[in-house]
């Protein structure tokens, strides 16, 4: 797995650069490896967009996910990787089950096309963990030419807690639970709207 790479913003002079250090990406171990092996945190995502005007956010989650949880603010792109089938329930799991988004491809690539992307502008993909969905649409988004794709490796909601009354909820880290911008209200331009 190649290191990965923080930006930050930094002024020297009146002049803006970027910054190499240390991700904190290594410390979250829900995340799974991409083919690019580029990865960032949610502070590290957002410090990136501060820093390149051309840096985009795509959020893959559930729309079931953001009404309950929340919505970056900066979020760019709305497409799902997987959908919650609400016409079957599964007994065993006692929930709904998820399905891939068949036309994951086809849509991201539409709206990454409308934002007018360029191939080599950086592209960062969040879910609700940073493991089984960000990963996998980066990858497919790494396969459509785009070769500065990202991983956000702790997601929206981050780590559930380890101790303590709130054991199990996602409380560590991620985009929300580190102070940055997000609300319950979405932005109707950018939220993935099904046709059918």
């Amino acid at each position: 797995m190649k290191s990965p790479l923080a930006f930050l913003l930094s002024t020297l002079g009146g002049v803006m650069i970027l910054v190499s250090m240390p991700s904190l990406a290594d410390d979250v171990e829900a995340y799974r490896e991409t083919e690019s092996g580029l990865y960032v945190t949610a502070t590290e995502a957002y410090n990136l967009m501060q820093a390149n005007d051309h840096a985009v956010l795509i959020d893959v989650r559930d729309p079931i996910e953001i009404k309950f949880t929340g919505f970056a603010e900066p979020t760019d792109i709305h497409v799902p990787w997987v959908l919650s089938d609400r016409d079957q329930f599964d007994e065993e799991a006692k929930t709904w089950p998820v399905v891939r988004n068949p036309d994951f491809e086809e849509q991201v690539r539409a709206e990454i096309e409308a934002l007018g992307v360029d191939k080599s502008d950086p592209i960062i993909v969040m879910c609700r963990s940073g493991a089984t969905r960000s990963a996998p649409a980066a990858d497919v988004i790494a396969e459509m030419g785009y070769s500065d794709v990202y991983s956000m490796t702790d997601g929206f909601e981050g780590e559930k807690l380890r101790d303590g009354a709130s054991q199990g909820v996602r409380g560590l880290n991620g985009w929300r639970n580190s102070d940055l911008p997000w609300s319950y209200e979405v932005n109707p331009d950018v939220v993935w709207q099904h046709d059918d």
